[in-house]
Order: structure tokens, then sequence, then C-alpha cells
């Protein structure tokens, strides 16, 4: 959106038009025009269209706006890896403060909303949850993508939102692990070697054999490039697979939790 707005800007410039005269040509006030220029305001269509028209026609903003794009409910740190996530060919996650967000049911997402600190608003965990359905279905418009998730058993004992909501909750993640392409294993509560005690993580494959990190802590997220770290998460990873529960063995145990609430 800035890199939009910094466009709009120039060819404004360009043309030799100040703020308020390129606002009377666009039909929009000027505080809207700033507001697009500096990158705080999504443009809408017919925006786009006036612009156009105002600055000559050259289809560079029609062009630009093609790539123009926000995901409203996911945190500004998340979303570059987010983007990642929509091409990947494999990804691996490591979880172990709360069942992923990519395997998660409405009514628990909304429970751990209720927690927050500082409070969130209804429209606020509205839009959480829109956003966090929509990167859900990842899980079935990517049935070539590799979906892996290593789980802490201590997420489902700790019944976020009460009994009803983890029963639904682990019903759920039993349902996805028949999907080909999602593969769900349980981190046993008591293990005598774990490698994934340094906290969790994510690795990702890109379709031209990249692979990228992404770990997350409280307020903040760190996108991994550096091909030695990626390197090594991947190796943990790997190893805790390991040490994890099968899948047939983390069903089960899920069925038994399941049963005992």
């Amino acid at each position: 959106m800035r890199t939009f707005g910094a466009v709009v800007q120039a060819l404004r410039e360009h043309a030799g038009l100040g703020r308020e005269e390129f606002a009377d040509r666009v039909r929009y006030s000027k505080h809207t025009v700033a507001s697009v220029e500096l990158g705080r305001r999504m443009p809408d269509a017919v925006f786009v269209e006036r612009a156009e028209e105002a600055l000559g026609n050259t289809g560079a903003l029609r062009r630009a706006a093609e790539h123009l794009g926000r995901q409203p409910g996911l945190a500004a740190w998340f979303r570059q890896w987010a983007r990642l996530e929509q091409t990947a060919i494999a990804l691996c996650t490591y979880e172990c403060r709360m069942v992923p967000g990519l395997l998660q049911t409405e009514a628990y997402a909304r429970a751990m909303a209720v927690d927050h600190v500082p409070p969130l608003d209804d429209a606020q965990i509205e839009e959480r949850w829109i956003a966090r359905a929509e990167r859900q279905k990842l899980l079935w418009e990517r049935p070539n993508t590799a979906f892996s998730f290593i789980i802490e058993e201590c997420l489902f004992l700790r019944r976020t939102g009460g009994s009803e909501v983890t029963r639904d909750l682990i019903e759920h993640v039993r349902e996805l692990a028949e999907l080909r392409n999602v593969e769900i294993q349980i981190m046993p509560l008591v293990q005598t070697s774990h490698t994934g005690l340094q906290g969790p993580f994510q690795v990702l494959e890109t379709p031209d054999i990249r692979w990228f990190a992404y770990i997350e802590g409280q307020e903040s997220g760190q996108l991994i490039s550096d091909r030695k770290v990626v390197s090594v998460l991947q190796r943990r990873y790997a190893r805790m697979r390991s040490q994890a529960l099968s899948m047939e063995d983390s069903v089960s145990l899920l069925q038994r939790m399941r049963g005992d609430l």
C-alpha cells in the first residue's frame, strides 16, 4: 500500500497537480488522497480508475493495484510468512503454546481471544477469526502441499475454553489428520528426550526449492532465510518427528483424551 501510494504521489507531482487539485479531479477528499499516498488507506477500484484518468491513463495504477492486498486479522509481523504459506510445497510446524492456527476451531480461537491483553473488541475478534479461517483453506486448496504438525499433548490437557470446546477441537484435529496431505503427531507429556525445548518454530519449502523458517514470540515474529539457521531447525524438526508419537498412536491418544473429557 505504501508503494502504491508513492506511485500515485509521483505521478501526481509529475503531472504538476497539487494534492487538493488532484482530489477535486478524482472526486475524493484531499484527506483521502493523503491517506492513500501515505499508504494508510486501501484505495478502492473507483479511486484507481479516476486516478488513472486524471494522470494520463498510463495503465501504471491499474497494474499496480492488482498487487494490492491486505490481510486483516493477521499480525503485521506474520504477513510476510503468510504470503510464503500461499505457495509453499511443504510446511512443518512445531507448537508448544497453543494449537496451531491452521488446526483451530472457531470456538477455540475465540476462547483464546477472550484472554488477549490488551482486551480485543468484538470486531477485532471477528476479524481475527475470519483471517484464520481464510488461512485454513490452504489445507484443502493445496492438496499437493505436505503439511506436518508436531503438537504438545499438554495443549489439549489445558482445556482452553472448557471441556466442550476441547472435545470439538480434538475431533476437528482428528478429522484433519485423515487428509492425505496432513500429518499430525503428538509429543507426549512425559518425554525423556525432546529436541524442541528451545521453543516453537515453523519451516517451509518454496516451489523453487528454498527453505525459510519462522519463529514467533511476544508481539513479534522473525522470518529466517539464513540457510545455516534454517538447516539447524530442519534437523531439529526431523529429530522431533522421531521423538513424537506416530500418526496412528497420536490419533489413538486424541481419542482417549476426548473420551476422558
